[in-house]
């Protein structure tokens, strides 16, 4: 199997489309959500999932720093 060099607009379509399968993961994570045919999609799966659970820990630490601040009766 021979590959091809990429031209600089292909590298760039490629990172576009990883980038835009993060943040679509980071904001289903956010909102617990998980779309399994972008997790599942050959290309970009993984970075749909890897934003999936970047977004879950970041709904997390907001969550967990929210119930700290009440248990210590910060008025926030």
């Amino acid at each position: 199997m021979t590959r091809r060099r990429l031209g600089a607009w292909e590298i760039g379509a490629v990172m576009d489309d990883s980038l835009q399968a993060y943040t679509s993961g980071h904001t289903d994570g956010e909102a617990r959500r998980h779309d399994q045919a972008l997790a599942d999609h050959p290309e970009t799966g993984s970075d749909y999932r890897v934003g999936v659970v970047d977004g879950s820990v970041a709904a997390f630490q907001t969550e967990l720093i929210a119930e700290v601040r009440r248990i210590l009766g910060d008025p926030r």
